[in-house]
């Protein structure tokens, strides 16, 4: 009698490392943001004057949150377009996890300096990380083109466009990176912005089953 085996996913081994340091990344967000030891609290009032002075922090923190969860949940789709996986590819997505990993660094910088008149090095750093972060996206999709990992015709045409997005988004983030050296609150807004149509992007992409 023949009984009906359960697919094997070819790169089971390698989301799972990915989910694991995606779930790393968004628990380290959260490491900064507390009351300095400095503040001096004697009473109810001088407590919420504290908690104000972090609110930069908690939006940072909360943006990057969401830049870190619509990243995994497009590299969660982006994986099903591919039917197995290669050296490059691994790579690739190794290059992907450095940006994602590095970007609390910048968060906790942007939580303490955005409204000060030195968030210009926090911002375009933030940035840069965002940069390399399309960088990982385009040699992942160009390791999958190339290596013929795609599922089907379908894929190869997501895959296609999700690579142009990536360059794209090396553009956009590098014209921010330069325009953040006079405007960097007004950067800070239109790059989340950015992430607001990714999440768009990301609700459409449409992976194999």
């Amino acid at each position: 009698m023949h009984t009906n085996m359960p697919e094997v996913n070819p790169n089971a081994r390698l989301e799972t490392f990915c989910d694991g340091v995606f779930a790393i990344a968004l628990t380290l967000l959260v490491i900064d943001i507390k009351i300095p030891s400095s503040a001096v609290i004697n009473n109810t009032s001088e407590f919420w004057v504290a908690l104000k002075h972090i609110v930069p922090s908690i939006l940072a923190f909360v943006s990057s949150f969401a830049i870190i969860l619509v990243t995994w949940v497009n590299h969660h789709n982006a994986m099903k377009l591919a039917a197995r996986s290669s050296t490059a590819f691994i790579y690739a997505n190794g290059l992907l996890l450095l940006s994602v990993v590095f970007i609390p660094f910048p968060t906790s910088l942007i939580g303490d300096y955005i409204l000060t008149d030195h968030a210009a090095p926090a911002v375009i750093l933030y940035n840069l990380v965002l940069i390399l972060q399309a960088l990982g996206w385009a040699q992942i999709c160009t390791a999958g083109l190339k290596g013929n990992l795609a599922k089907s015709e379908a894929a190869i045409k997501e895959i296609r466009k999700n690579r142009s997005y990536a360059y794209y988004s090396v553009l956009g983030y590098s014209m921010l990176a330069l325009v953040a050296i006079w405007i960097p609150l007004t950067v800070v807004i239109i790059t989340l912005l950015l992430w607001v149509l990714w999440l768009v992007i990301g609700i459409n992409l449409k992976p194999e089953e």
